[in-house]
């Protein structure tokens, strides 16, 4: 099993700044992709930015330019630094990841969500 701890989140004024951090503990032959979706209320989770082991980050198109996602291979953590925060930023914001088993006969992909923080700016 794979766990997502999360820390960080709030409420911020419109404007201000914050930081996710989530942290991934348990067994795995190697993590594909770490990352962070939003839910607002009455809306379907989005993707905010994700981070492959190797190659491009991808981000929303919503946040390109204000948020910036990291990542510590060594310690199994990801990291998204959120400035010029706006109202429409407000949402639940759950970590995900994408790793990679050994299992009878191979290798098999599994996703796995944090608990999920929430982010609220104000205006």
């Amino acid at each position: 099993q794979v766990q997502l701890v999360e820390s960080g989140g709030g409420l911020v004024q419109t404007g201000g700044s914050l930081r996710l951090s989530c942290a991934a503990s348990g067994t795995w032959f190697s993590i594909n992709v770490m990352g962070y979706y939003r839910q607002a209320p009455g809306k379907q989770r989005e993707l905010v930015a994700v981070i492959p082991s190797g190659g491009t980050t991808t981000y929303a198109d919503s946040v390109k330019g204000r948020f910036t996602i990291t990542r510590d291979n060594t310690k199994n953590t990801v990291s998204l630094q959120m400035d010029s925060l706006k109202p429409d930023d407000t949402a639940v914001y759950y970590c995900y990841c994408n790793v990679e088993k050994s299992v009878v006969g191979g290798r098999r992909t599994y996703s796995y969500w944090g608990q999920g923080t929430q982010v609220t700016v104000s205006s």
